[in-house]
């Protein structure tokens, strides 16, 4: 990794979170980008002290002590999380072709950077790829040989894309009602929960697109373009967000992917010689990240993988 030079864009997308911020922040200052897009939505007029929380977040970025352009997309209202982000990740392939997207609580490993780099070289132009993600929640489950498999999710706690797949984005998903019309879902999805699961998600996207979410959007979008996501082998990426502060994670219930650990992928990366999605992958997937009932039937088995991650 010595070697290794980031020269991919990065966009940070923050809020209201020093303290997580930080720590991603310092992971992007060890891989210096040379271009930082920074994203960050205003504070809630209304909640009391969370103005100050949004200025020493944004202070966080004023450490820049490397060689880079930074260039700032701040809001002074709030816009909400799926305005706010979806308009962000707009705003940066307004400027560039491709980069490497990392929210405030998403810590990466620090050969994240390599791998998102390389395979947005490798699959620039293949449309049948729309992301790359660092997530992997297989829990420790190998499914290849190879350092990454393809998905038809687009995971996106830590990810990289281009301008020609995001282009096709659509947070309202205009689309939904035709879509639901024809039983495309089943089409793609071919499994009767995974649709039912699915259809009631984006039913609810459709009648409320601003009600903090924005990767939903994302998902559908890749659904109905029949694109593939890449998801390394490999988990690369610590989400570090869950509490009371996070927009959408602050059970006190403990997750299984609360600060799941990471751990290096190997180079020179092992490519598929094939682009064949992974239906089992894909199934654990659907079954546990997708469809919190089955989660506890996965309990046990998912303590005793984490188990394992931990004593690797």
């Amino acid at each position: 990794m010595s070697d290794f030079k980031l020269k991919t864009p990065i966009a940070f997308i923050i809020f209201r979170r020093p303290h997580t911020t930080e720590r991603v922040f310092e992971a992007i200052r060890q891989a210096k980008p040379p271009k930082l897009f920074v994203i960050a939505d205003g504070p809630h007029a209304e909640r009391v002290g969370e103005a100050e929380k949004c200025e020493a977040t944004r202070a966080i970025i004023e450490r820049v002590d490397w060689d880079c352009e930074v260039i700032k997309n701040y809001s002074d209202t709030n816009l909400g999380c799926a305005k706010r982000v979806s308009s962000g990740i707009d705003w940066v392939f307004s400027n560039v072709e491709e980069a490497i997207i990392l929210e405030d609580d998403c810590l990466p490993h620090p050969t994240f950077f390599r791998f998102c780099e390389e395979l947005l070289e490798k699959y620039r132009y293949d449309t049948r790829i729309a992301s790359i993600s660092g997530q992997n929640v297989q829990f420790g489950r190998r499914r290849t040989n190879y350092s990454y498999y393809f998905s038809r999710y687009q995971l996106s706690w830590g990810w990289a894309t281009w301008r020609r797949a995001w282009q096709h984005y659509d947070l309202y998903i205009k689309l939904w009602k035709e879509i639901q019309s024809k039983s495309f879902l089943t089409d793609i999805l071919m499994d009767p929960l995974a649709v039912k699961i699915w259809s009631d998600i984006f039913q609810s996207v459709y009648e409320n697109p601003l009600d903090q979410i924005w990767d939903y959007q994302w998902t559908f979008t890749c659904f109905v373009q029949n694109r593939l996501g890449i998801i390394s082998n490999v988990n690369l990426i610590s989400n570090i967000g869950f509490g009371p502060d996070s927009t959408h994670f602050t059970s006190a219930k403990k997750s299984p992917y609360d600060s799941l650990p990471t751990e290096p992928i190997e180079f020179p990366l092992k490519h598929p010689p094939f682009v064949i999605r992974d239906d089992r992958a894909d199934n654990f997937t659907q079954s546990t990240l997708y469809n919190p009932g089955l989660l506890q039937l996965f309990k046990n088995e998912i303590k005793k993988m984490l188990k394992g991650l931990k004593k690797a």
